[in-house]
């Protein structure tokens, strides 16, 4: 990860950072367990057309100028031009619309209302980061600005049953009436219960924003990855294994380039959350022919793939832990019907990883994902001091200092709370401080029209040594 503001001010202090522990991981998925167990579904969907554009009008002057014109606008100009007819026909006859319509409304509602004010901030400011991470000049040095969805997603907390997920801004460009302006953002949600419990799922936040809304943000990316990652393991003989792979590459590379923006936490994360929604608590063997994610157990491996190809001195720890935590639950993999030769659908899982994180993409001006993307020593270090002041009784601090960003945090929160005997509803709550806190502070949700926050920053001709 880099951002402009850590490249004119000192960086911490790498010190000892702390080995890879998740000797704790049974309580977090407990905590997982307890978050989908909870009953809490938010707020009612605002299916009145009269009370949702009552409710709208109060709420503009919340929504940040960022989003006003871009976001909140085209949403009440689109309502507007429906009408009550119009309005009531996607609710009754079109699902998918209907969730789209309902989803953008409480992105701007519970914003303005103040629903679960402090986590939805919290959460903002981590999907806002992530998005960012991969946006802003900086990162994308000799590369063309995206195609589309320049603007952060905008969150909301919801539809309990779905879990964590996106509309990217291919979705939320659509919804539009003939001749008018389509969303300009994508839109990420969290289950309620998320607010409070199951810290976990937070680490799947860099897989729904660093990965699904940023490869929607460039045309052409996700079928270049594709081609990449059928060609790689076609050139290695595993023809079939190409096949299932390039038919999943949206949820392959997005579990990728979560990794890439959050470093190992993405990946021994998802494996906890996905543990948490099992009842036998294991990562699932089969992938049927009609998932569009492949089977959670190549996950796992494609998770400690990717994070071996990190910068960090202990990419390899962390991928060994990732690898061996998976293959506690390997049994008899089956995709799409068939039975699958171990070693090689764990190869495959390597080999996509490398060819998703390392390719360079002619849509991004032959420039590899890592290149723009990459977690280092720097970021490690950063973790390492986060994990302390989320692990303390003491009071927060109200400045981190250069260079610490959301991404961090999350990062941290989640490896803290594996760590052996953590207490991971004080971890959590404390991380939701500290998010909550780099929000207030973010320009782009200030009067001002700022879109990367991490490219406001001054070039000095000349930075003196320590």
């Amino acid at each position: 990860m880099k951002r402009n503001s850590s490249a004119t001010q000192p960086a911490p202090a790498l010190g000892a950072v702390t080995a890879s522990d998740i000797a704790n991981l049974d309580n977090c998925i407990a905590d997982v367990r307890r978050a989908l167990a909870d009953g809490d579904r938010g707020p009612a969907d605002p299916r009145d057309f009269a009370n949702l554009r009552g409710r709208l009008e109060v709420s503009r002057d919340t929504v940040a100028p960022l989003y006003r014109e871009t976001f909140y606008d085209p949403y009440v100009a689109t309502i507007s031009g429906l009408g009550p007819t119009g309005f009531n026909q996607i609710l009754f006859s079109d699902p998918d619309t209907s969730m789209l319509m309902m989803d953008a409304a409480h992105a701007i509602l519970q914003n303005g209302e103040g629903f679960q004010k402090v986590a939805l901030d919290a959460f903002q400011e981590v999907v806002s980061d992530l998005y960012d991470g991969f946006l802003s000049a900086e990162d994308r040095v000799g590369v063309k600005p995206p195609d589309r969805g320049v603007i952060p997603p905008l969150v909301k907390f919801g539809n309990p049953g779905f879990g964590p997920y996106t509309f990217p801004s291919e979705a939320t460009a659509s919804f539009r009436r003939s001749g008018g302006t389509g969303l300009g953002a994508a839109i990420v949600s969290l289950p309620p219960a998320h607010a409070r419990l199951g810290l976990l799922a937070w680490s799947a936040l860099g897989h729904e924003t660093g990965g699904h809304d940023i490869l929607s943000a460039d045309k052409g990316l996700k079928s270049e990855i594709m081609r990449a990652v059928r060609k790689k393991l076609q050139d290695a003989g595993l023809s079939a294994l190409a096949r299932y792979w390039s038919r999943r590459i949206d949820e392959t590379a997005s579990d990728v380039l979560g990794i890439l923006n959050m470093g190992p936490a993405a990946g021994i994360g998802l494996i906890g959350f996905f543990r948490g929604f099992s009842s036998a608590s294991r990562l699932r063997n089969t992938g049927p022919a009609n998932d569009s994610h492949p089977a959670d157990i190549l996950r796992g491996f494609l998770a400690a793939a990717t994070v071996k190809l990190l910068s960090f001195d202990d990419a390899a720890g962390w991928s060994d832990v990732i690898r061996a935590e998976t293959h506690k639950d390997l049994t008899t993999i089956v995709l799409e019907g068939v039975v699958v030769d171990t070693d090689q659908a764990i190869r495959s899982a390597e080999l996509a990883a490398e060819a998703i994180a390392t390719t360079e993409l002619a849509s991004l001006e032959h420039t590899a994902l890592i290149e723009i993307q990459d977690w280092r020593n720097q970021d490690e270090a950063i973790v390492a001091q986060l994990r302390d002041v989320l692990t303390r009784s003491t009071s927060l601090p109200h400045n981190l200092g250069a260079g610490v960003f959301a991404a961090h945090a999350a990062a941290a929160a989640v490896t803290a709370a594996l760590a052996a005997a953590s207490d991971v509803t004080q971890i959590f709550q404390r991380m939701i401080t500290v998010l909550k806190t780099m929000h207030d502070t973010n320009p782009s949700f200030g009067p001002l029209f700022i879109v990367h926050p991490g490219n406001v920053k001054p070039d000095y001709v000349y930075v003196a040594a320590d």
